[in-house]
């Protein structure tokens, strides 16, 4: 009976290490330039605002940092960053790039993408909370979407997408 413990154990442990393992070539699989279009909606009843963004990203085996500037409407410009570090399951940082201040991020990976809950500094949208996932898309690309509800209908609404393609 020990000695089937001891075995269950080490493949547990065996299994924690290959997680982290395919994590951190999942995170280093988002170095470098990037560059794509978008949309982004500043609340759940604003109008849609076509958006053209460049990325620069930094990666290493526990630890994801995006940092870029999206431009719509020719004139107006805002710079985006995220900094994430994983732990053991989990995923946690700093969003900045709302008006509102910088968000913090805490959630997990989930196949090619990371669901990470936000939690800005100010309301938005009638509340704190809003959904970021960052997803990998073929070799070479990456999708950032926010997702947040609609405090008068209930239903999410997807306020920012971008695709970006490696440069």
């Amino acid at each position: 009976m020990k000695s089937l413990a001891c075995l269950v154990l080490a493949g547990s442990l065996m299994a924690a290490a290959d997680a982290r393992a395919d994590d951190a070539d999942f995170l280093r699989s988002f170095q470098g330039s990037f560059a794509g279009k978008g949309t982004v909606k500043v609340t759940t009843e604003a109008p849609t605002v076509n958006v053209s963004c460049t990325f620069s990203s930094g990666a290493t085996a526990t630890s994801l940092s995006l940092d870029g500037k999206c431009r719509g409407l020719v004139v107006v410009a805002r710079a985006i960053s995220a900094d994430l570090k994983s732990s053991g399951a989990g995923y946690t940082g700093v969003y900045v790039g709302s008006r509102t201040g910088p968000a913090q991020l805490a959630g997990k990976r989930s196949g090619n993408a990371i669901n990470l809950g936000i939690r800005w500094a100010k309301e938005v949208n009638g509340d704190r909370k809003a959904r970021l996932t960052v997803e990998k898309t073929g070799g070479d690309g990456m999708r950032l979407t926010v997702t947040d509800v609609d405090p008068k209908t209930g239903k999410t609404v997807v306020t920012s997408r971008i695709d970006l393609s490696r440069t």
